[in-house]
């Protein structure tokens, strides 16, 4: 929701004239538009909607399909968004989507899953980067790091197994209410306030 004339703005030209009442707006403006990024992430994810890039499939049907196979095999709901949005950062990173999708979860979900959405495209090389002078074993260098075979096991059984034009996905707005929860209220951020007694 964009801001309008109606709603209270700080008063401050320059940070450093800020006051507490000042920033208090803001947190308050911050809070609602915060709670409202699952319904932007449902809006870019649909920018990838038409975008095939050469693959048999666009980006949203691949992004779908790899959400509803995980979906399918039990996998807990951060899990799930994490497979939907693990490529959401194509359209504007098409040279490192992983680092922009893994920027987006990661407030919000486990260091296992923020560790396998971050380093996912590396894993996703071992099945094509030797068709293209590169190295299939550039996830090699991780070997041995706690969630090497967690990012393993998601491109093997869901990332490099969903471009299958004929496969009958779940729709975008399925995903909706997951997106939801999972998206709404952060784990982890220098927004928020240290709880007494948590790991620095």
């Amino acid at each position: 929701m964009a801001d309008g004339e109606d709603h209270p703005r700080a008063k401050f030209h320059a940070m450093v004239d800020g006051t507490a009442q000042d920033w208090g707006i803001i947190a308050a403006a911050s809070m609602a538009f915060g709670a409202d990024l699952p319904t932007r992430l449902i809006a870019h994810l649909q920018l990838l909607r038409g975008d095939c890039g050469g693959f048999a499939i666009d980006r949203l049907e691949h992004s779908l399909q790899t959400a509803t196979k995980a979906f399918k095999d039990g996998r807990d709901e951060e899990y799930v968004v994490c497979a939907l949005l693990h490529d959401i950062g194509d359209i504007l990173g098409p040279r490192n989507h992983a680092d922009i999708a893994a920027a987006i979860v990661q407030p919000f979900v486990s260091e296992q899953n923020h560790w396998m959405v971050a380093n996912h495209a590396i894993f996703q090389g071992y099945y094509f980067f030797h068709h293209l002078g590169l190295d299939r074993d550039m996830r090699e260098q991780f070997r041995g790091h706690p969630h090497f075979e967690h990012t393993a096991q998601f491109g093997h059984l869901y990332d490099q197994e969903a471009f299958d034009p004929g496969y009958a996905s779940m729709p975008l707005e399925a995903f909706a209410p997951m997106l939801q929860r999972v998206m709404s209220v952060p784990k982890r951020s220098i927004y928020l306030p240290k709880r007494q007694g948590a790991d620095a």
